[in-house]
């Protein structure tokens, strides 16, 4: 698997403190408000509305919260206007990130970035500076464990579907797909009993960059700080971890 996605499913598996489920709940909430708002109010013909509930529905968010924000993004009086954004910049060893925010104030979420990448030794860039580096693509985590196919049912299965590409670390499977192939690869895996951790479309790094030691602690504290902001949706980085530093990084 590729280090950020490593990191996320790590986390993942870990128990979710009430404030961390609530800050999920509002970023969730503010996807699912702009998804119909855009596309409107209808799941089955909004692919990325289904995808904001799929999400919301994972952190355990209750499905009146779900519905609210489908009606304030559907047009309901006084709902929050939100501007999306792509901020990039480099970490610690160069490692290249990529933040989406989702904000109803641009000066804001630009401060908070910047202070966040000096504060944790890196650097906000100019727009274009490391995006050139990720592919956008439909990512479909699976843990073996939670599964009973073994590795080769799965890869055949997978591509039967028409994955992209198949790679196992230890357990846990990373499915990729083309963005136009994801929902109905998932759909296809779904309905062989496949079930996902992660599930998502989501920029991959074409390189990777390896980190140890001081600079991966580094790394990993930035993308979470960053992950924390409340305008920021999602964090996409091209850095390489060992296994037992991510995991150490988790537990601590």
């Amino acid at each position: 698997m590729s280090g950020h996605s490593k990191w996320a499913n790590i986390k993942h598996r870990k128990a979710k403190a009430d404030a961390e489920r609530g800050r999920m709940f509002t970023k969730v909430a503010r996807e699912i408000l702009v998804a119909a708002r855009e596309g409107g109010p209808d799941p089955e013909a909004n692919f990325r509305l289904r995808m904001a509930i799929e999400r919301a529905r994972a952190v355990n968010m209750p499905n009146d919260s779900i519905m609210r924000a489908i009606k304030r993004g559907a047009g309901e009086s006084g709902a929050e206007t939100y501007e999306e954004i792509t901020y990039e910049g480099y970490g610690p060893g160069g490692v290249a990130i990529m933040v989406e925010v989702m904000t109803d104030n641009r000066n804001r979420a630009a401060s908070d970035v910047r202070h966040i990448f000096t504060r944790h030794g890196g650097n906000l860039g100019e727009s274009g500076c490391v995006a050139w580096m990720f592919r956008k693509k439909g990512l479909l985590v699976v843990d073996l464990a939670d599964t009973k196919m073994s590795e080769d049912d799965l890869m055949n299965l997978a591509v039967e579907a028409g994955a992209e590409d198949f790679k196992v670390d230890g357990a846990t499977v990373e499915i990729t797909t083309d963005p136009a192939d994801f929902e109905s690869v998932q759909k296809f895996l779904n309905d062989h009993g496949v079930r996902f951790t992660i599930a998502e479309l989501t920029w991959v790094p074409q390189t990777t960059v390896r980190v140890t030691g001081k600079e991966a602690r580094q790394v990993l504290s930035l993308t979470e700080a960053l992950e924390e902001l409340d305008d920021v949706q999602q964090v996409h980085a091209n850095f390489d971890i060992p296994d037992e530093e991510m995991e150490a990084a988790a537990e601590g």
